[in-house]
């Protein structure tokens, strides 16, 4: 099993708006474990999004079938102005 765990870097003053808007964004797919997170300790401005996989065939099947929906479009297009950088962490769960 593999945790993913997307990790955003938002403008200052909108790491709230942003963890709202991809909380909203994972309620329209079924992603286990789903969860979204800010930063309470370390850097400023973090909202961490987190799901789990089985393989790693299963994170491509569900990333493919998530950036070709018009759903996912339309409300990522709504989050690129709230962020400056981001990472993707894929762990290996033992």
């Amino acid at each position: 099993m593999y945790l993913v765990r997307n990790t955003f870097v938002a403008k200052p003053g909108c790491a709230g708006k942003l963890a709202a808007q991809l909380k909203d964004s994972l309620a329209s797919f079924d992603m286990a474990g789903a969860r979204v997170m800010t930063d309470a300790t370390g850097d400023f401005n973090r909202v961490i999004m987190e799901h789990t996989v089985e393989s790693l065939d299963e994170f491509e099947k569900k990333r493919q079938e998530i950036m070709s929906s018009p759903t996912y479009r339309e409300q990522m297009a709504n989050t690129i102005d709230l962020w400056v950088s981001g990472s993707r962490d894929i762990l290996r769960i033992v």
